[in-house]
């Protein structure tokens, strides 16, 4: 038997496979980067995953919409104390002495915003103030339910705790205000044209003539729109600050009717506040100080040119 030759017949001849490589028993090339016997069951291979590093091809569910729900809720409830401690707050009126311009139960919304940037009250404003002190000592305040003390801690509903009022800012630091019987109010010597604003039938203040009085600085005199019903700075001067109200007490400007829908309205400023003359008083100080910052000038430009003469 020649040396090399196999025994038997039909067997075939060991000969490389398809490419040169040598197929093991699994029919299966060796050299293409699977260890021999490395199968993945259910035909599964590494290029069959879509999700990256070959995981888990199982999405992830959405949370349920109740467990979010609380956490939408502490947004909503933070965003509200947000707005109520610096952007705006709603506040109900309580009586009429504001008629016509606003009716017992309207809820007006008041800019918080502006003050924080040294905004003053203007004269002609709606402005909702804390009780300087002895105006609403008589006054009772219903006790709150929890609903309301709700309302009024994210406010949407004034604080029952807070005794707060709301009235048209007449005069500020530095005027003059007066009003004789059957006269109008006078700010620095103007007469007001109220009768666009206040309730129809009233007189300016026939019920408690005032003045003249001088408003300090940093303080407001504060009328009531339905004059005849209105406690307002006429039936406080015997208070300290003589029935003017500090700034510093003021919330800030109602600047909207929001509530009822029908009676939706903003709150402008009357175009009798904005008549030349009212700020003579405001606009003598600049004046003045211009005066005695140029006179030392003056003085000192004549001086050289004395000094000039005399040297010539």
């Amino acid at each position: 038997m020649a040396v090399g030759a196999r025994s038997g017949h039909g067997e075939p001849e060991d000969r490389p496979s398809s490419g040169g490589i040598p197929a093991d028993s699994a029919g299966r090339a060796e050299g293409d980067g699977v260890p021999p016997g490395d199968g993945f069951p259910g035909g599964d291979s590494p290029g069959d995953d879509d999700s990256p590093g070959g995981g888990s091809t199982a999405q992830k569910k959405p949370r349920s919409f109740w467990k979010e729900l609380p956490l939408l809720i502490g947004i909503a409830l933070i965003l509200a104390l947000l707005i109520k401690t610096f952007l705006v707050q709603a506040f109900s009126i309580p009586s009429d002495s504001m008629q016509n311009t606003l009716q017992r139960g309207d809820r007006v919304l008041v800019d918080k915003l502006t003050p924080w940037f040294g905004s003053e009250p203007e004269r002609g404003e709606v402005v909702v103030f804390h009780d300087p002190g002895g105006w609403l000592e008589d006054t009772a305040a219903p006790e709150p339910n929890a609903v309301q003390k709700f309302l009024s801690f994210i406010g949407l509903m004034p604080s029952a705790e807070e005794k707060d009022l709301i009235k048209r800012v007449i005069a500020i630091g530095g005027d003059t205000v007066e009003c004789k019987k059957n006269g109008p109010v006078t700010v620095n010597g103007k007469a007001l044209d109220d009768k666009s604003f206040i309730f129809e039938g009233n007189s300016a203040c026939d019920d408690e003539p005032f003045g003249p009085i001088h408003v300090p600085e940093g303080r407001i005199w504060v009328m009531g729109d339905h004059r005849q019903n209105s406690l307002d700075s006429r039936y406080h001067q015997e208070l300290p600050g003589q029935g003017t109200v500090s700034t510093d007490e003021v919330v800030g400007r109602a600047i909207v009717v929001a509530w009822p829908v029908n009676r939706w309205a903003t709150l402008p400023v009357p175009s009798t506040f904005d008549q030349p003359g009212l700020n003579k008083a405001a606009a003598a100080v600049p004046a003045a100080l211009g005066v005695a910052g140029a006179l030392p000038l003056v003085f000192w430009r004549r001086r050289r040119l004395t000094s000039g003469r005399t040297a010539g």
